[in-house]
């Protein structure tokens, strides 16, 4: 048995491995491309020099200008495209696994509105009570106020049925949708930015916009990973899991918490990008398997690995004219969303 738990860690060690490479070409791949294009080589280099230990023993043979478009342009858009797809991936697995539905993730639930909501009344009301953290202290403000609304809509003496936090969620989106189309309709001058904002997107951001968001995600990503043995137990059901010890409801609440703060940070930096936290987990799920101790890094890998690759068509298919990757993962994840329905059905009759 110690045997075979080894084998297991050892597997997982592999795929993690694997994955981080994967993603660390990503990075570079994706740096190359654009309208002015810079070899893979020269992007390497550019990057390798930002060690310390490294720095010193390369010569530079690019110009100031490849070096600005790598370090200051390409390079914090994609960073922040690695922390949003982490991000997102790893809310839609916890809310996933903590209601044992394919189809929960945080934008159908609600959270993502939320967090639109706090984030564009920032906006409009020209906020900065807290500087460059309003935006998304606001954002978590809403996130955690819409998915509270929703808990306590859903929930029936103290369970929580996953087919009314569904509805009660789909609802609740509907609801806020209506509010942020108000504000929208009162916004003035400040519209346009908004629409773009609600299409989802990652242009113009800097490492201002990194440093803004890294804090909460590492934060709420690292609280649920310390949860994720209490994740497999609920897989179990609700029942069994408090005969193993598991307080149901406190997991619950600390769940849903860590995930409105890390969806209110990754909507705060990107606006509403939809899909990504379903796609990704149900995926990796049938890769890696249930156990949440893997599934919860492969899919913040694969999450960060897939939204910088849908940015970069976003940003290159009609180039020079960029298209919000929120439209790029709406045309991925409807088809899947709709599969799962019809699997859904399928199992149901």
């Amino acid at each position: 048995m110690y045997k075979n738990y080894l084998k297991k860690i050892f597997h997982w060690k592999l795929i993690i491995t694997y994955l981080t490479v994967i993603l660390g070409l990503t990075v570079v791949l994706t740096t190359t491309l654009g309208a002015a294009h810079i070899s893979s080589f020269v992007v390497f280099k550019i990057l390798i020099t930002r060690l310390p230990l490294v720095n010193n023993l390369i010569i530079p043979s690019w110009s100031i200008g490849e070096a600005t478009i790598i370090l200051q342009i390409r390079l914090p858009r994609i960073i922040l495209g690695v922390l949003v797809g982490a991000a997102l991936g790893v809310a839609g697995t916890t809310m996933q696994g903590l209601f044992k539905n394919p189809m929960a993730d945080p934008y159908i639930i609600g959270i993502s509105s939320g967090a639109a909501l706090g984030a564009i009344s920032t906006i409009v009301f020209g906020l900065s009570i807290f500087g460059m953290y309003t935006i998304p202290l606001m954002a978590f403000m809403g996130a955690a106020a819409a998915i509270f609304l929703v808990y306590n809509i859903a929930s029936v003496r103290g369970k929580l049925p996953v087919n009314t936090l569904l509805l009660a969620g789909i609802a609740m989106t509907l609801f806020l949708s209506a509010i942020i189309s108000l504000m929208m309709y009162t916004a003035g001058e400040k519209l346009h930015g908004i629409v773009f904002w609600l299409m989802g997107g990652l242009w113009g951001r800097n490492w201002n916009h990194v440093m803004m968001a890294f804090p909460f995600i590492l934060l709420g990503t690292t609280v649920i990973y310390i949860f994720a043995r209490d994740l497999n137990v609920m897989l179990l059901g609700e029942e069994p899991a408090q005969h193993l010890g598991i307080e149901v409801e406190t997991l619950k609440k600390i769940m849903i918490l860590s995930t409105s703060l890390i969806t209110a940070a990754a909507v705060s930096v990107s606006g509403i990008i939809g899909f990504v936290g379903l796609i990704i987990p149900h995926v990796m799920r049938i890769l890696v398997g249930p156990d949440h101790r893997i599934l919860l890094p492969s899919s913040a890998l694969v999450g960060g690995i897939f939204l910088v690759w849908t940015d970069t068509l976003a940003r290159t298919i009609i180039a020079p004219t960029e298209i919000p990757v929120g439209i790029i993962t709406a045309l991925f994840g409807a088809p899947f969303f709709i599969y799962l329905l019809r699997t859904r059905k399928r199992a149901m009759f």
